[in-house]
């Protein structure tokens, strides 16, 4: 009965009947758990995103509710077409809400081009700055990406973030996780920094 059902399933994914999108693994650390993206982190998700402190560096302005319910909806569509994508980051020891980590293709306008690589993210709430949370949140979203994921030549990914100058404390994230500065570039008129991070081949 059980084989039945799932050669069932089987064919309607096939034909298109049915979808089964690809849901993201949880992580921990020793102080964060990753975590899919659910409704219940609407509200907290909403707040970050309209702190002004946080949205310095990140289009320059705080986001409406509008905007972060299309950024949640977004969050877990990467993963049903993508396969990676973002986690929402809570503190293990409170349940506390501390931001968002992952990995995107946007097919940035960006100049130069970032070339499909997956691009690494990351956006924590203001009582959570200056913790080492966001390196530790990084450095587990990488560990999963480098067993996961594979450039488009087949070997180990090549990863890519976008980085204003001003923005120091991004920039020592980016170093502690192994990126280093790859080009400066232009995004819709404005100077930007590429960071790289290239996982070497095994010997």
């Amino acid at each position: 009965m059980a084989e039945e059902a799932s050669i069932l399933i089987e064919q309607m994914v096939m034909r298109g009947w049915l979808y089964i999108g690809r849901v993201p693994p949880s992580l921990d650390t020793d102080r964060l758990t990753l975590t899919a993206h659910t409704l219940a982190d609407f509200e907290e998700c909403a707040a970050m995103w309209a702190d002004a402190a946080v949205t310095r560096f990140i289009g320059g302005r705080p986001a409406s509710r509008e905007d972060v319910w299309n950024r949640l909806l977004r969050y877990r569509g990467l993963w049903a077409l993508l396969g990676y994508g973002y986690w929402a980051v809570n503190e293990r020891e409170t349940g506390r809400y501390v931001g968002d980590v992952g990995f995107a293709d946007f097919h940035r306008d960006i100049t130069p081009s970032l070339d499909g690589a997956p691009e690494a993210g990351w956006v924590l709430a203001t009582w959570a700055h200056g913790r080492g949370f966001a390196t530790e949140a990084v450095r587990a979203a990488l560990a999963w990406g480098d067993t996961h994921l594979e450039s488009r030549t087949g070997g180990p990914p090549r990863y890519a973030c976008i980085i204003s100058a001003e923005n120091a404390a991004s920039v020592r994230v980016a170093e502690k996780c192994g990126f280093g500065r790859a080009n400066d570039a232009t995004y819709k008129g404005h100077p930007t920094t590429v960071y790289e991070r290239v996982v070497p081949h095994p010997e």
